[in-house]
């Protein structure tokens, strides 16, 4: 059976953080859904105009990981969703991949308390925002139990293929990667 990934877009999103998981999850097999956060049709922060594949107050299809792109406003945006922390909470308590990048892990799971007791990073000068209770990592990437974090654009590759080595195991990771001549 195939492993499902939501990826949840808000206007003012960064395309890279967005793109890069979709593109890369798809690669390795995954069910990759796109839902707009309140639109279908999603601006990103450089006024690229996203479809996705369902709004996000429809989707009510089980998943194995929701990818929470970064950007400003976006992931203002991601935090001023109830029903978004909803649905990151309710899959943080089942153990399921819970995956930010850049502002999101500091703007959306902090103040859920999904970082309380774990190891985190974002995009520097964002982890202000960490409670005390974090640990905040310098690394690109970091994963901690269930809970992915890293730190920007340039480290949306690494961030998407540590997400499929969670999903489907670090050979087909490494296929991935090797597939989209990416550095070891």
């Amino acid at each position: 059976m195939a492993k499902k990934a939501l990826v949840v877009l808000a206007e003012g999103f960064e395309e890279i953080e967005a793109i890069a998981p979709i593109d890369t999850l798809r690669r390795a097999g995954v069910r990759v859904t796109v839902a707009g956060l309140n639109d279908r049709c999603v601006k990103s922060s450089r006024n690229l105009s996203v479809q996705s594949d369902i709004l996000f107050r429809d989707f009510a299809e089980a998943v194995d990981v929701v990818i929470l792109p970064g950007g400003l406003p976006g992931a203002t945006h991601l935090a001023g969703s109830s029903e978004l922390g909803v649905l990151v909470k309710k899959m943080n308590g089942e153990g399921k991949l819970v995956a930010a990048i850049c502002a999101a892990p500091a703007a959306v799971l902090a103040p859920l308390g999904i970082l309380d007791g774990k190891k985190a990073t974002c995009y520097p000068g964002c982890e202000a925002d960490f409670s005390k209770k974090t640990v905040h990592s310098k690394e690109r990437v970091v994963v901690d139990g269930n809970i992915i974090t890293s730190q920007g654009p340039g480290t949306a590759l690494e961030f998407s293929l540590a997400i499929v080595r969670c999903l489907m195991g670090s050979e087909m990771a490494e296929d991935v990667r090797a597939k989209m001549l990416i550095r070891s």
